[in-house]
């Protein structure tokens, strides 16, 4: 068990006062068998009228709302917590679905819902003839299977952080060789989803202190990996960025359908259309 802190420090400035309009943070983290949380603050300049909810995934949402005009908005948030997770997970994968392919219970697939449906149109199939390369029998080992897609991806992909906003699609980060964590992660839960298994993208932290792994700076940062739902074992974490399997060094915030749900900080404000000067993200993970 290891405990850690992170501050996540975001900053927006303006080249005059602007009204900011109610901005949504998910940047508590997600409190699991692995990871249990001991504090967790925010800190918001300019004053900040801040409510708290459980979005329909049961992520800890926070909506801040400001009466006054700025120049400049700061998001401080620190947590701590102890991380307990195992390097080596050995996953009690159900009788019924150790062999690929099978079927969900009736139950599973009702709860997964949109969880199991294609996110991106896929016209030329393009994914689909990519991903099903990787079934080389019928029926084949399941978990095999997702660690050979979560493989492929890191081995068919160059690793090319991008600090602009979105997400490529799958087809793009196919055809293109390249992406950061966030199109690692779609692109292998996409993935799954073809196959038929039900994914969740996962938005969070990566603890790096060897500094060995990809998608980090520094002893830690933002990074984002895909979850799938394997009865039995539940929902397993793959990083396809660093090849990885399970949650050993990975400190979830949130879980969503699309990335786009897991956002640390979304908002918006009135003002010229010059106004935006430009935004800063720290993040500092730590022992």
């Amino acid at each position: 068990m290891i405990k850690l802190k992170i501050h996540h420090k975001t900053t927006y400035r303006f080249h005059q006062p602007v009204s900011l309009w109610p901005h949504r943070l998910m940047l508590r983290p997600r409190e699991s068998r692995d990871l249990r949380l001991i504090s967790s603050n925010v800190a918001i300049t300019p004053t900040a009228t801040v409510t708290w909810a459980q979005d329909v995934f049961g992520n800890a949402v926070a909506t801040a709302s400001f009466k006054t005009v700025a120049d400049h908005l700061v998001i401080d948030s620190v947590a701590e917590l102890e991380l307990d997770a195992v390097a080596w997970p050995v996953f009690a994968i159900a009788a019924s679905a150790i062999s690929y392919p099978f079927r969900y219970s009736d139950d599973d697939w009702a709860d997964l819902g949109g969880l199991a449906a294609l996110q991106y149109p896929d016209p030329p199939q393009r994914l689909s003839q990519w991903v099903r390369a990787f079934v080389r029998s019928s029926p084949t080992d399941t978990l095999a299977l997702l660690k050979d897609v979560g493989a492929g991806v890191a081995e068919s992909i160059r690793y090319q952080s991008r600090e602009d906003e979105g997400t490529q699609s799958p087809a793009q980060t196919l055809d293109r060789g390249w992406g950061s964590c966030r199109d690692f992660a779609v692109l292998f839960a996409e993935a799954a989803r073809t196959l038929g298994f039900g994914a969740r993208i996962v938005s969070g932290y990566l603890y790096n202190p060897e500094q060995d792994r990809l998608g980090s700076t520094g002893a830690g940062s933002t990074h984002a990996w895909a979850e799938v739902y394997v009865p039995g074992a539940g929902w397993i974490t793959f990083d396809p960025t660093n090849r990885s399997v399970g949650s050993f060094n990975l400190i979830p915030v949130a879980v969503a359908r699309d990335i786009r749900q897991a956002m640390p900080v979304a908002g918006s404000f009135v003002g010229m259309t010059d106004a935006f000067a430009g935004m800063s993200v720290e993040v500092v993970v730590s022992s």
